[in-house]
Order: structure tokens, then sequence, then C-alpha cells
């Protein structure tokens, strides 16, 4: 079977996508295409564990019901990020537990799209296959 190596782009729609690439690129350093030419660099990420996961149609996780994605971004230090966030007056809520996998927060760009926060911890960054011992 051929499989995919990687995720190579998230493409949605926006009310006013140069305000909302514009945050994204502000508070989190993802880099949207100016031009949306081929010799624009993207955003490179660091290697990491992804989760591609689909949810029935009456789930709450996405917000309201007219909300269809949510994307979870990587970050490696959650209280930093989040004290970061509040600080520009994004409003973001950290879980009250923390996970097997590691540490979550929740917070919605200003469209209304859900964005979840996960720091990984040690047990979940030892299961990537390509790390060394």
């Amino acid at each position: 079977m051929a499989k995919v190596t990687g995720i190579g782009g998230f493409f949605f729609r926006a009310d006013d996508p140069d305000a909302l690439n514009r945050w994204y690129a502000e508070h989190f350093g993802v880099i949207m295409l100016e031009s949306q030419g081929y010799d624009d660099p993207g955003w490179f990420q660091d290697r990491g564990e992804t989760v591609f996961f689909a949810f029935s149609p009456d789930s709450t996780e996405f917000g309201s019901p007219d909300k269809s994605w949510k994307i979870n971004f990587r970050v490696s230090d959650l209280d930093a990020t989040v004290t970061e966030l509040r600080a520009a007056g994004v409003t973001v809520e950290p879980h009250a537990d923390e996970y097997p996998n590691g540490r979550f927060a929740e917070l919605e760009d200003p469209e209304g799209n859900r964005i979840q926060l996960w720091e990984p911890n040690a047990a979940s960054i030892a299961r990537d296959p390509g790390s060394s011992p």
C-alpha cells in the first residue's frame, strides 16, 4: 500500500484571509504564502507526531455546529505559549489535567476556529520511531 509521508498543507476558507493569515503568523509563527506562488517558502515544521482523526457529526470538539475543523499545534513550552497569547489579548484555556501524552490548552482564532495547543511529554516523544535512544 502506498502511504503519505506527512501533511503538505492545510487549506481553509476565511471571511478575511489576509487578517487571519497575519494573526497565525503573529501568534504562532505559521508563515502563510504571501503571493501563493511556488517560489515562496512555506512553513517548515519540527519532526513530531501528527494525529489524523475524524469525529462524529455531533461532536462538540469544534465549537459551534457550523465549524468542521480544529487544528492542533505542538508547542515546546505550553506555559510560555499561554502567557504570550494572554499578554497579546488572546483568550486561552489550559486543560486542568495532564494526559498520558502531555498537556493541552484550547483557544479560538479571530474567526472562531478551534485551536488546540499540545506540549508532548517525554513518553510521547519517545514513541517517535525516528528518535534516537
